[in-house]
């Protein structure tokens, strides 16, 4: 029984419509463009954009940001096309059996669920780490022991249970406590710009480039693997200080792929989810490179506070209220992206329990809401537990290692896939195949590269253990491998969507 069978897009596209395994569909492009930017914008743009400027790349962080900002852009593209060929809930996991097969799936699925569990546990004892801020700023302290790094972080676990609630009850119910946090986010954002201008000094830009100089570097396990294969030094500033740059904040784009997790509850997947996935990353750009343009030109890049530069920038020109106005915002912006980690975590869960690579029963949906209701349960217990006792700081790359493999293997199933089924009908076709797709796998081999040597290390423990629940569990009961599940080859499949409207009496 080979490991490397794959599913066809018809056949995952019929599976869709079994009734025990029905998801609601009920989301527009805008909802999907308001879903990528709740994950998009987070902690990156409240924190890297000073730690970036301040350590390696100075006024030219604007710059920074269009470079990662085109990577993200050929990776996004990828998962248009992927998306709106193949509109079934699972993203990369999904495409991946498609295409590369069975093997390769369950591994970025298994790196998926690293990704969206350790994501929504980091970003969540952030929120707490912000709301601590925030209240002691409006002179009502959050005590110690049940705050950010206390004996529990009950804030964070709070949070989590309420969303998983949240996202329980309902995909559409979610998304749209979902807009009004993002609307919040955006003003606080456009707040940075518009009154940041008041403050700019010009002379902050100059020069916008600063000279290049040698970079303060770790080593030993914790050295970017890059650095320890080829013992080149990296630089700060410079030319070199604008690509440095770029592979931090890279960062600060992760998010617009879980877009393409809710494919199967989206009204018109070949058209929406392209427009949500391109829409949402077009506007962050836009934003990141406004914010960083403005704080630089705020305070001396030297100067930055690499923790918290934005909210910072206001305090040095003696803007008290302004800092805890952008507090306030940085604890609604991190509440949208733990809504939407969550949910992402479930989507993909349901996709590979739905081919049994997973128990079956835990991709159960509750007869009247439409949601896995099961897997939610689960994924919101887990995330409360790590979030609230476990000291995660040490894992936060391995969010970005799981999620870079994941583009990897996005943009090699757009050419496999390309070659293996010409036929297949694309709503949205990557331009200049194979070269832009192959061009965006090496960018993130070049990205997953700077990642440290510990990161690297953990990252194939994790993969080990992936291996093995494979071999032991998953492979055996794996559904396209069981006798009666016929592999569905008809074309016509792959255009027919039912519709799943608000007013369904079925829903």
């Amino acid at each position: 029984m080979s490991v490397l069978r794959t599913k066809s897009v018809e056949q995952s596209i019929a599976d869709t419509d079994e009734p025990e395994f029905r998801l609601k569909k009920s989301l527009s492009a805008v909802d999907l463009t308001v879903f990528g930017i709740g994950v998009v914008i987070g902690a990156g743009i409240f924190t890297l954009t000073g730690r970036a400027a301040h350590d390696v790349a100075g006024p030219a962080i604007v710059i920074s940001f269009a470079v990662a900002a085109i990577a993200c852009a050929l990776a996004a593209l990828c998962y248009a096309e992927f998306a709106s060929t193949v509109p079934v809930a699972g993203s990369a996991y999904t495409f991946s059996y498609s295409s590369l097969g069975e093997l390769f799936a369950w591994i970025i699925g298994w790196d998926l669920i690293l990704e969206m569990f350790l994501g929504a546990s980091v970003v969540a004892q952030g929120w707490s780490a912000y709301l601590g801020t925030l209240m002691a700023q409006l002179g009502m302290p959050i005590p110690e022991a049940i705050g950010y790094g206390g004996t529990v972080d009950l804030m964070a676990i709070l949070l989590v249970v309420v969303l998983g609630g949240l996202m329980t009850f309902g995909i559409k119910e979610s998304l749209r406590v979902n807009m009004v946090l993002v609307g919040v986010k955006l003003f606080i954002v456009l707040f940075v710009i518009i009154a940041g201008i008041m403050f700019i000094n010009p002379a902050n830009w100059s020069p916008f480039i600063p000279e290049a100089a040698p970079r303060e570097t770790a080593n030993g396990l914790t050295q970017p693997l890059l650095q320890f294969l080829s013992g080149i030094e990296p630089t700060a500033f410079g030319v070199g200080g604008i690509f440095a740059g770029a592979a931090l904040v890279f960062f600060a784009y992760i998010g617009f792929d879980v877009v393409a997790t809710t494919a199967e509850e989206t009204k018109n997947p070949q058209r929406d989810l392209p427009i949500g996935i391109i829409a949402s990353l077009i506007i962050c750009t836009l934003l990141y490179c406004a914010v960083a343009l403005v704080v630089t030109g705020m305070v001396p890049y030297e100067d930055l506070d690499p923790a918290a530069a934005l909210a910072n920038a206001f305090v040095f020109h003696g803007a008290d209220w302004m800092a805890t106005l952008i507090s306030a915002g940085a604890v609604a912006g991190l509440t949208t992206v733990v809504l939407t980690l969550l949910i992402g975590a479930t989507r993909i869960i349901f996709a590979m329990s739905r081919d049994a690579l997973l128990p079956v029963g835990l991709a159960k949906v509750h007869p009247r809401f439409r949601t896995p209701w099961v897997i939610s349960i689960v994924v919101t217990a887990i995330v409360a537990v790590v979030a609230g006792f476990t000291p995660i700081g040490l894992l936060e790359e391995m969010v970005n290692i799981g999620t870079l493999s994941a583009f990897v293997l996005v943009a090699v199933g757009v050419i496999v896939l390309r070659r293996k089924r010409p036929d297949l009908p694309r709503a949205f076709r990557v331009p200049f195949s194979p070269w832009l797709p192959a061009l965006s796998a090496a960018i993130c081999i070049y990205l997953m590269l700077n990642l440290t040597v510990e990161t690297w290390l953990r990252f194939l423990v994790w993969l080990a253990i992936g291996f093995i629940i494979y071999f032991a569990y998953s492979r055996q009961r794996s559904r396209i491998g069981q006798p009666g599940y016929m592999d569905i080859t008809r074309p016509e499949v792959v255009s027919h969507r039912r519709d799943d409207s608000d007013d369904d009496p079925r829903a």
